[in-house]
């Protein structure tokens, strides 16, 4: 893959069912409206879903996995090397996004998307874990660009090929996590660049850092987007800030809009990626529910940026996908309720006075 041609690109949802929908909606019984976010839910799994009956089916999780140059730069409380030992984490069930997937009953999947240190698994791996490598990381942005256009249109091709994946096992309800040492500096020049907004607004703490280490984490930052001053479209840009495993993740977006899928969107690194994935094809925001809105600085202006509004707002900011998997349940009560819940006809409930 080497041009934008060649990339997955989603249609505006078909709304030929919409009257229909919101008839079977509002004649359920109680007052029309009263279920507020759960019907527009409904009404939005439906339209993707091309159905009055929408269901859920195989919900997957992937994970992304991939580790930054910008790294050497001193801007994450933790070393690289965690990055792979959090990869090996999720492959032993012990991460966070392992117990929350379990406990909605999402398929999870490990990508290994560039990992800079040798995985080593001291134990069989027989499921759930691909190797997609981009290679041992990507270059530091602060010096050069991440990576070439090349290597990122490849990244969204291999994104978008574990959708399809997904999608040929009956997958039609999915979310993208991520793990990766430095990557909430990636995501905050992408959001700097594509949201065009000053680098103090889009960079958080990340990991934990104390002041001194987020002033030196903006001032490096700072220093990088002047150094790349014309990098051209949403691509190039992504190229030049992004991460083997945000590539993937606008590639992932891209294909899952394209196969029907309803895209739960997790934090700031996730929603980094639908930044570029919307600036190649706005249409993919259709079909994209925003999970949560993250405790990370920077999230919820990314959330102003796409006038969104997120399910829940825990003050998450692990990143893994959590907040996605967190929000499974309420898609699940929104289907539920339209094909569970009785009208007003077939229970005998006299509606409201004409």
């Amino acid at each position: 893959m080497s041009t934008l041609n060649d990339l997955p690109l989603p249609r505006a949802l078909d709304r030929a069912i919409e009257a229909e929908l919101r008839r079977i909606i509002d004649m359920k019984t109680k007052p029309p409206g009263s279920l507020g976010r759960l019907e527009s839910l409904a009404l939005q799994m439906g339209l993707i879903q091309r159905t009055v009956k929408p269901r859920i089916e195989r919900p997957a999780m992937i994970v992304f996995a991939g580790d930054h140059g910008i790294a050497k730069e001193g801007v994450s409380s933790y070393p690289q090397e965690v990055t792979a030992q959090m990869v090996a984490n999720f492959l032993s069930g012990g991460a966070a996004i392992n117990a929350l997937s379990r406990s909605v009953g999402m398929t999870l999947e490990v990508v290994d998307a560039g990992v800079a240190t040798p995985l080593l698994f001291p134990f069989p791996i027989d499921h759930g874990y691909e190797r997609l490598s981009l290679g041992l990381g990507t270059r530091n942005f602060a010096q050069e660009p991440a990576m070439s256009r090349e290597i990122a249109l490849e990244g969204i091709a291999r994104g978008a090929a574990r959708v399809r994946h997904h999608a040929s096992l009956g997958t039609n309800v999915i979310g993208f996590g991520e793990m990766g040492i430095a990557n909430t500096s990636a995501a905050a020049c992408l959001m700097s660049r594509l949201c065009d907004l000053p680098i103090d607004e889009c960079v958080g703490r990340g990991t934990g850092l104390d002041d001194r280490g987020l002033a030196h984490k903006r001032d490096v930052l700072g220093r990088a987007l002047a150094l790349h001053r014309n990098e051209g479209d949403a691509i190039d840009t992504l190229a030049t800030f992004g991460g083997f495993e945000i590539a993937m993740i606008t590639g992932a977006y891209l294909a899952a809009a394209c196969a029907g899928m309803t895209i739960l969107v997790d934090g700031f690194i996730a929603t980094s990626a639908l930044l570029v994935a919307a600036k190649i094809a706005p249409d993919v925001l259709d079909y994209c529910v925003f999970a949560h809105a993250s405790n990370e600085t920077g999230h919820r202006r990314m959330l102003a940026h796409f006038d969104a509004a997120p399910l829940l707002q825990l003050y998450l900011r692990l990143g893994e996908g959590t907040g996605a998997a967190l929000a499974l349940p309420i898609l699940r009560a929104a289907v539920a309720f339209v094909d569970e819940m009785a009208s007003f006809e077939s229970a005998g409930v006299s509606n409201k006075a004409d």
